[in-house]
């Protein structure tokens, strides 16, 4: 099973043939600017369409803290997406709470997961939405 750095590596050379399927659902690559480091950051993330959007969720596996690339799009919302052989940047925002009572049951019918890294943690976990720029 893909999974990290050789994920994405894999997913970027193959334009997503290797690493866009994954464990019965769909991934794309976020690639988001380090808030610190200033480097490029690349994250496969499962993923759902809204409209023209793209939508993602970070959940960080329930833990007690964001993951970092919700951390850097927080900083830089400016972001670079690949989902499949579609290379294009994006502005990424959290979803309101409209959006995520839409949204939500939505990705947690794609990673049940979800359900359970939320009941695991008092953080409540945002749901990302990624307007494609160009």
């Amino acid at each position: 099973m893909l999974f990290g750095k050789e994920h994405v590596q894999r997913y970027q050379e193959s334009d997503g043939a290797e690493g866009h399927d994954w464990n019965g659902t769909t991934v794309l690559i976020l690639t988001t600017t380090g808030r610190s480091s200033g480097l490029p950051r690349s994250t496969p993330l499962i993923y759902r369409t809204s409209g023209d959007a793209y939508v993602v969720v970070a959940s960080n596996g329930g833990a007690a803290d964001h993951p970092q690339w919700y951390k850097n799009i927080q900083a830089d919302p400016e972001v670079r997406v690949q989902v499949l052989g579609d290379r294009f940047t994006a502005q990424a925002r959290t979803a309101d709470r409209e959006e995520k009572e839409r949204l939500w049951p939505v990705m947690a019918a794609t990673w049940p997961d979800y359900d359970a890294y939320q009941a695991k943690t008092d953080r409540d976990i945002p749901v990302v939405v990624l307007d494609r720029v160009s």
